[in-house]
């Protein structure tokens, strides 16, 4: 019995921490505690294992070292700073302007208000990072705003539920920087692959509001004409943006010669500030070029999409680090604050205590991640878990859809920070062994792993909206109607249909890996790949000769072979024997002036 258990160490403390978890003990000290007790067990029993546990005693003066790893990790600073700039740009009102212009130009249309909150939500996830902030944000503002016009619940908590979760995959996510940091890849990398599945998975969104304002019009109708403050003005605005699209195209022309290929992206700088300048001046001096619609949406869209690329731009670019990208959208994110008047201590030590805690979270796990570890890989789980993958049938797909199955099972019950820490690195071996691109593996996962905050019951996404959904019936403070609540039932059927478009994504992108894999450029293939070398002088093409001529009397390189080659003079002959004695040593010439002499001017 002893020699199965230490023969078997490996899978019971896998399912040993599953049973801490499911008990309700926090995470980070869940995974300490385990791996410090089968450290000690392992040692014991390391007798009778039959060498497949590798505990000792002094293995435990590792675990300093490991955690001075964790603590000087500069990828992890860029989790604080993301984390600050999203509470401040929460904070700083961005949001609900953004929701009432998009809503005002969505409004005319069956759904408008549901797309305004993908929109927005998507948005939000370029410029925050921070699923909470997009939902509590999204859920306080537009919910109040779908129920006073009469759409359905149900269609209205999933689409800000699941509009929220899109700051889980599209860059500058959380998630994908510790999911970098845990592969061991570049996360500059990692955003670049999750840039085209993050705006597919939003238009899959959008493709299912818009099926469904076709199938039940009523469940989802489009904004009275009353609600509509800003009135029309789409033609106004498209005229805008065509004017900007002149102006930027004009500035690249003129900026190519001497900036070359960062030239389109000045170009459009350009035009953007100066739509956006325009703007200002039109709404400032009351010239009414714009319609108000327009002038509305230029100058509520221009300063986040200019923190987006002030943070993705420059990291793209390699102009900044992740790290130093999350530091410019974090003062940046303080600069939008101020210039909209929200700006005060309170704001900041708000944002300050957030971060600090969320922060703190993620080291405590990391760190206890660390200690199990290394009792884990002492016991050769990695190998036990990379043996169990990789013997999977089906090969890489078959190994890719039981991870996904796994991943999607454990995240009924842990949250994206616990899998990333507990479950990829367990993960990563089977891939490499597999020949799996990391990059794309991970974008993989993350995707899967943003069904986590959807799942009923359990979904951080569902908890954060039914915090700020209301519970009770009230008064509308516009219409004056009674409101009826949103019954926590409605959260959960809303979120169903979106949980299974994020499982539609996840079949994509292993189906069309190349929406992943564009991060590496352009591809060359080496089968297609012709080398041809000029004929080097000899009779093998492609073989140099130095100046002899061929193998078959061809005449050396760079010689005319109309004309036979001339044997250069050779001052000796080396095809017969030397000569030691027979002719005196050949004599120097005599310099025609003799420079040992002065000089003589006779």
């Amino acid at each position: 019995m002893i020699e199965f258990i230490a023969q078997n160490m490996a899978p019971i403390m896998f399912f040993s921490l599953i049973v801490f978890l499911l008990l309700g003990y926090p995470v980070a000290f869940s995974l300490a505690a385990n791996g410090l007790l089968f450290f000690f067990i392992g040692v014991e029993l390391a007798p009778y294992s039959n060498n497949s546990i590798n505990l000792s005693w002094p293995l435990l003066y590792a675990l300093p070292e490991r955690f001075w790893g964790v603590m000087s990790n500069e990828t992890l600073l860029a989790i604080p700073f993301f984390t600050f700039m999203g509470i401040v740009l929460e904070r700083s009102g961005m949001a609900e302007d953004l929701l009432d212009t998009i809503g005002q130009l969505f409004g005319p249309i069956r759904g408008g208000l549901a797309y305004a909150v993908i929109f927005v939500g998507a948005l939000l996830a370029a410029t925050t990072g921070v699923v909470a902030a997009s939902v509590i944000a999204m859920g306080l503002i537009s919910l109040p705003i779908m129920l006073r016009y009469g759409y359905d619940r149900r269609v209205a908590s999933g689409v800000i539920a699941a509009s929220g979760t899109l700051a889980q995959i599209i860059p500058p996510s959380l998630v994908l920087i510790v999911l970098a940091d845990q592969l061991g890849r570049s996360v500059g990398d990692m955003y670049a692959g999750a840039i085209i599945p993050g705006l597919v998975l939003t238009g899959l969104y959008m493709g299912y509001i818009f099926i469904m304002s076709l199938l039940r019009p009523k469940a989802m109708p489009a904004l009275p004409l009353e609600a509509r403050t800003l009135g029309h003005g789409v033609t106004s605005l498209a005229v805008a943006l065509a004017v900007a699209a002149a102006i930027a195209y004009a500035a690249h022309v003129y900026l190519t010669p001497t900036q070359g290929s960062n030239a389109d992206i000045l170009g459009a700088t350009v035009g953007v500030i100066v739509i956006y300048v325009v703007a200002i001046a039109d709404r400032s001096f009351n010239i009414n070029m714009m319609s108000k619609l327009a002038q509305q949406v230029i100058i509520v869209l221009i300063p986040p999409l200019a923190l987006i690329f002030l943070v993705l731009g420059t990291i793209f670019l390699g102009i900044a680090t992740p790290t130093e990208g999350g530091a410019m959208g974090a003062v940046g994110a303080l600069v939008m604050a101020a210039v909209k008047g929200r700006l005060s201590l309170d704001v900041i030590r708000q944002a300050l205590a957030s971060t600090t805690r969320l922060s703190s979270f993620v080291l405590f796990i990391l760190i206890g991640a660390r200690v199990f570890s290394l009792t884990f890989y002492g016991v050769n789980g990695h190998l036990w878990v990379e043996h169990l993958l990789v013997s999977l049938p089906g090969g890489e797909i078959g190994f890719l859809i039981a991870v996904n199955v796994l991943v999607f099972l454990l995240a009924f019950f842990l949250d994206f920070f616990e899998l990333a820490f507990i479950i990829v690195p367990l993960l990563v071996p089977a891939a490499n062994a597999l020949g799996i691109d990391l990059i794309w593996f991970g974008v993989l996962l993350g995707v899967n792993m943003q069904t986590s905050f959807m799942h009923p019951p359990f979904g951080f996404a569902l908890f954060y909206l039914r915090s700020v959904a209301a519970r009770v019936p009230y008064l509308d403070r516009i219409t004056g109607k009674s409101i009826q609540p949103v019954t926590t039932g409605q959260i959960y059927w809303g979120a169903v249909p979106f949980v299974c478009i994020q499982i539609i994504m996840v079949a994509l992108v292993i189906a069309f890996p190349q929406m992943v894999m564009h991060y590496k450029g352009t591809v060359v293939d080496p089968a297609d790949v012709e080398i041809v070398l000029p004929p080097m002088g000899g009779g093998q093409p492609g073989l140099p000769g130095l100046g002899q001529p061929g193998l078959d009397g061809s005449p050396p390189l760079g010689t005319n072979p109309a004309a036979p080659a001339q044997p250069a003079p050779s001052a000796t002959d080396l095809s017969q024997p030397p000569s030691f004695g027979s002719e005196p040593p050949a004599q120097p010439t005599a310099p025609a002036t003799d420079l040992s002499k002065p000089p003589s001017f006779n």
